[in-house]
């Protein structure tokens, strides 16, 4: 057994936690060796077949895999030794980037010229998977996994490779152009959108050879860009995680049919979003048009989409599998959707109302959102029908808890800080604080006052009952309210974590940040009341901040 001062024991000791750990390790590599030079276009047709390959093994083995519960060594020497490839990869790049004669050889302009790099690059690489590989699992259990397996292993392979093969035709199929320089999608996307305009603008102008449609009054460019294919890799990604993290409710392969209904469902709403913004333009708001419904638009509809896809996995019978008990000497089965705790509804409900009006209000507003104590309502609204259920919390908090919210606000001010005060540049207005100086003193002072209660007051408690008090807890357990937060584990507060960092935009890292302060600090004191408190004090302080300073940019 490893000593007690090693890493292996913060690392998980069975195959399955293993194979999960080796992903997101080399997730992280492929995020470092996209920027390298060399080792990047390697990564543009392995990746994809490496993802392919090790969802269908893990997904198909994964009743296997939990199964196996012998702790595994962890060789620390070996991913040492990846971690060294791996900067070997990245300084070298560095060093091409500021000294671009540094990899010269012989074969001056010449395609040659790059080979040596480019193999040894290649070989660097696949040393340091090894080593990963390794390092996480024994080649004995490799082995004996792939044979054990048998025959997933060699359908994950095949999987493997038949993504491989595929990238180029679907490649030219999707994305590259024609002899046109026209994108297929592209294409399609452009005619629909017209159709659909067609019934409700008679004087339509459209210049199919610019791609340009609209009115008179109003016309657009349809780009490549505008054809969804972002929103259908997002409704992609999004159905595939939602069908593994619940693969134990669901039939297979009759839920595996919900994902081109819902790619369908993607590309449609794309084309009535190019519609609606063309009508809004043409109705005389061309701000609102572009600024609020365009860049809303697409989120809502993959909101729709989530939502309809999430519903149809419970509530389709013959997509989601019944729950079976043993009463007596029978099996009785309970028709219970999705197995989901009943508290769900409360502890997510007020989050997506909050959601579900920022997107009304930013669709139909343009620099300013005038709608904002929309938002508030809604989770005021939504938080008094489930009052109840919150009484079963603990909502008390000590002295952490405040302390905690003082050390985000400070983490979240200091590059604004060092950005503006410390270079002795004041901070930008930005079109936030140019909208609110232009209005009378008691529409400024009205919408100021509500947008700071919903810092402090709702935002607060809708985000920590989803991400916290679901979320972190919905990872450990199905039944999530049975989970004492005391028992939240690295994984799940990490996961929830990421997930809330990442709804902070272009301040996801520091969301990140506040979220594992917030989830740590309930893990200790195991009261939802701490982890509130510290929310709402980071946000108070930031409000204060801002009103203070003017720096309209932290909102």
């Amino acid at each position: 057994m490893p000593s007690p001062h090693s890493l292996h024991r913060f690392l998980p000791s069975f195959l399955l936690g293993r194979l999960y750990l080796l992903a997101a390790v080399l997730t992280v590599d492929c995020v470092l060796f996209s920027c390298v030079q060399h080792a990047g276009p390697l990564l543009g047709p392995l990746a994809p077949s490496g993802i392919v390959a090790f969802g269908v093994f893990v997904g198909l083995g994964y009743g296997r895999l939990k199964k196996q519960r012998e702790q595994l060594p962890f060789r620390a020497g070996l991913f040492w030794g990846h971690f060294a490839c791996v900067c070997a990869l990245v300084l070298g790049n560095f060093v091409a980037l500021h000294d671009p004669n540094a990899w010269s050889g012989p074969w001056e302009d010449s395609w040659l010229n790059s080979l040596p790099v480019l193999l040894g690059s290649a070989a660097v690489l696949i040393f340091a998977v090894v080593l990963l590989s390794l390092a996480c699992i024994p080649w004995k259990v490799w082995i004996g996994t792939a044979r054990a397996m048998s025959p997933i292993t060699q359908y994950a392979v095949l999987a493997g490779v038949a993504a491989w093969l595929s990238r180029i035709p679907l490649q030219a199929l999707w994305l590259s152009p024609n002899a046109d320089n026209v994108h297929w999608l592209q294409t399609v996307t452009f005619r629909s959108a017209q159709a659909v305009l067609g019934l409700f603008l008679p004087d339509l102008v459209v210049d199919t050879r610019n791609f340009i449609i609209g009115t008179p009054n109003f016309s657009v460019s349809v780009g490549p860009v505008c054809s969804g294919v972002e929103g259908i890799g997002l409704v992609l990604v999004f159905t595939s995680f939602w069908l593994w993290f619940f693969r134990k409710e669901n039939r297979f392969p009759q839920a595996l049919l919900l994902i081109p209904l819902a790619v369908v469902c993607a590309f449609s709403l794309n084309v009535l979003r190019l519609a609606g913004l063309i009508l809004i333009g043409n109705a005389g708001a061309p701000e609102v048009a572009f600024v609020g419904f365009h860049s809303q638009a697409g989120w809502i509809a993959f909101t729709l989409i989530a939502l309809g896809f999430s519903v149809a996995t419970q509530r389709l019978s013959w997509v989601r599998k019944p729950r079976v008990v043993l009463v007596g000497a029978e099996t009785t089965s309970i028709d219970k959707a999705g197995g989901e705790s009943p508290a769900t509804s409360a502890y997510l409900i007020p989050f997506l109302a909050i959601m579900g009006a920022s997107f009304i209000a930013k669709s139909a507003s343009g620099y300013f959102e005038w709608l904002y104590p929309l938002r508030f309502a809604a989770a005021v609204v939504a938080l008094w029908v489930f009052r109840r259920e919150y009484r079963k919390l603990n909502w008390r908090f000590g002295w952490a808890a405040p302390l905690t919210g003082l050390g985000i606000f400070l983490l979240w001010i200091t590059p604004e800080y060092w950005a503006h005060y410390a270079a002795a540049s004041p901070p930008l207005a930005g079109q936030l604080g140019t909208a609110l100086a232009a209005l009378s003193p008691l529409a400024r002072w009205s919408w100021i006052v509500v947008r700071v209660a919903a810092a402090v007051v709702t935002v607060p408690i809708a985000e920590e009952l989803a991400f916290r008090g679901y979320l972190a807890r919905r990872v450990v357990a199905r039944e999530f309210d049975e989970i004492p937060f005391t028992r939240l584990t690295l994984i799940s507060i990490a996961v929830s974590s990421i997930v809330f960092g990442l709804m902070h935009g272009q301040h996801w890292l520091l969301g990140i940040a506040a979220g594992l302060a917030y989830a740590l600090l309930l893990r200790s004191k195991g009261r939802m009341g701490d982890a509130v408190v510290a929310h709402a004090v980071s946000n108070l302080l930031l409000a204060v901040w801002v009103l203070a300073r003017g720096d309209w940019g932290l909102w």
